[in-house]
């Protein structure tokens, strides 16, 4: 009896490739998973800088799964941090009703601030 791989004892099979052997990869499918612009961020970062980890993530099957919680956990963090600021801030609908140029302005900075911690914190780390 031939002695199998690590790849074959974890559940991996091969198929063959003309004269090769080649690993039978499956792709998870990416529709299952609804992918967001921070789960995109997510993939580009892994990719350019976390190599080792983005290919353990896709040889796992996870890669998406990792992406859609990493959008669904930014989309939170998002929604807490902005309603925090504007609270701490005073930026009411009152405020928004004096000016709303200036409501704009700051809401916009707000927004800014708070996706510059979540990019720091969930994206790029």
């Amino acid at each position: 009896m031939k002695a199998q791989s690590f790849f074959e004892q974890n559940g991996g099979t091969y198929m063959q490739g003309g004269d090769y052997y080649i690993p039978d990869l499956k792709d998870e499918e990416p529709g299952h998973y609804p992918i967001g612009k921070y789960g995109r961020m997510r993939k580009r970062y892994l990719q350019e800088h976390r190599p080792i980890l983005f290919s353990n993530l896709i040889l796992s099957g996870k890669l998406y799964q990792h992406l859609a919680e990493t959008d669904h956990a930014c989309n939170e963090r998002m929604e807490l941090i902005v309603r925090q600021m504007k609270e701490q801030e005073d930026v009411t609908e009152v405020f928004k009703a004096a000016d709303q140029m200036e409501w704009i302005r700051r809401m916009n900075g707000i927004k800014n601030r708070a996706e510059k911690i979540v990019l720091n914190k969930l994206v790029y780390c």
